[in-house]
């Protein structure tokens, strides 16, 4: 299957060229169900995966990789609870509540102030104070960050 995704990666990349979209994941479920999770910098519409998918669907077909023609194909983007990537959904999502769970110790809460080469800061609340302080985490400490929906 790893030799399926990177040739499915390979032949998306250049539909992807020009546009503010970037591929977050690429997932192939047994039967065939490919799933291409995309992102967008200036947030990924309805009309912006249609048109991946239908480019995309064409591309596969010509390639063969599925004989009987036993695919489908789906383009989303990854969903609100999906963690964040890498640096580029990083910077696109500063300014909003997230969860970070570090390598080693507990969960931190706060909102993503700024994304730097090697580490991002966040704006934490102190427990029972009514301050805030900035928290470098080092990008090599970071488990996973999920965007937290705040209502």
């Amino acid at each position: 299957m790893t030799d399926i995704l990177d040739k499915i990666r390979l032949i998306t990349e250049p539909l992807l060229e020009g546009t503010d979209m970037f591929i977050v994941n690429i997932k192939i479920k047994p039967t065939n169900n490919i799933k291409l999770f995309l992102d967008a910098d200036s947030g990924l519409s309805v009309s912006k995966s249609a048109d991946v998918n239908r480019k995309l669907y064409k591309l596969i077909e010509a390639e063969g990789w599925f004989p009987e023609g036993d695919f489908s194909l789906e383009v989303s983007s990854p969903g609100v609870d999906e963690p964040l990537t890498g640096e580029r959904q990083y910077k696109k999502n500063v300014g909003r509540t997230v969860l970070v769970t570090p390598g080693e110790g507990k969960d931190i809460l706060g909102v993503l102030k700024e994304v730097k080469e090697n580490e991002i800061v966040l704006e934490v609340k102190v427990p029972k104070k009514k301050e805030t302080v900035m928290v470098d985490i080092p990008l090599s400490d970071i488990k996973k960050i999920v965007v937290q929906i705040i209502f």
